[in-house]
């Protein structure tokens, strides 16, 4: 039996993702031209979302590669 909870999938809209990654709307769309930051997904018409578990990996990510640097 798995006992790790996993976190239900949850959606973010642009305005979400700009709040917790503090960067903005254009520099979130010039790192995802690059391959820098997760790339968003199609719900329909033009409306994107990016899912949450990619905006806090990426988070992590950075956090990490922070420290190495700081290190």
């Amino acid at each position: 039996m798995n006992n790790i909870q996993q976190k239900p999938l949850r959606f973010l809209s642009i305005k979400e993702v700009i709040d917790r990654v503090k960067l903005s709307k254009a520099t979130i769309y010039n790192r995802i031209a690059t391959g820098e930051f997760p790339r968003q997904i199609s719900l329909g018409g033009k409306r994107v979302a990016w899912l949450e578990a990619d905006i806090d990996g990426w988070i992590t990510h950075q956090a990490l590669l922070g420290r190495r640097k700081v290190a």
